[in-house]
């Protein structure tokens, strides 16, 4: 047995190597690479997205319905109370009590958007539709999905990682 030729099979000339995808992100449940974003089941190809922009979501329902509740509770207070004349026969302290009443909505719009904000949301076009494409309350990883993702969407763009500056050659005076 000659000491220089390998024991091991060679690979089938079937099977064909296949390029790797150049990895940008990746967390549980999330993968951006320079051909596919995926989003735990949903997976689109990048070269077919297109006019990619971020939003906020819309407000938390509770929220929204604490405040229109109080709203309209105080509301009808008020038309009650002016209607009926009650009005006329307060007091200035009550007067104050109730200009601090009529902010309670305000206050609890702003406690509901500082407990649970809307969440940050990644939309894109595709064949000619707008479709969500991710959506997270987490800042910081929504930058980062949103970055990779256009990052893979220039390469395809623009075929790769090359930046086109660095690859002219610089120039210099003749001597």
């Amino acid at each position: 047995m000659d000491p220089y030729t390998s024991t091991r099979p060679k690979p089938s000339p079937t099977r064909a190597a296949r390029p790797r995808s150049t990895l940008l992100y990746a967390r549980p449940g999330i993968v951006v690479t320079v051909d596919r974003f995926t989003v735990g089941r949903s997976s689109w190809p990048v070269a077919e997205l297109t006019h990619l922009h971020t939003t906020r979501g819309p407000h938390d329902r509770v929220a929204v319905r604490a405040v229109l509740v109080t709203g309209g509770m105080i509301t009808g207070v008020g038309l009650l109370l002016g209607f009926t004349g009650g009005l006329h026969r307060l007091t200035a302290g009550a007067y104050l009590m109730l200009g601090a009443v009529f902010l309670l909505p305000v206050l609890l719009a702003v406690a509901g958007d500082r407990w649970r904000p809307p969440a940050y949301e990644l939309w894109g076009r595709r064949r000619g539709t707008d479709e969500l494409l991710f959506s997270s309350d987490d800042e910081r990883q929504f930058g980062q999905v949103t970055r990779a993702l256009r990052r893979a969407v220039e390469m395809n763009r623009y075929g790769g990682w090359e930046d086109p500056l660095a690859s002219v050659d610089p120039w210099r005076p003749m001597r």
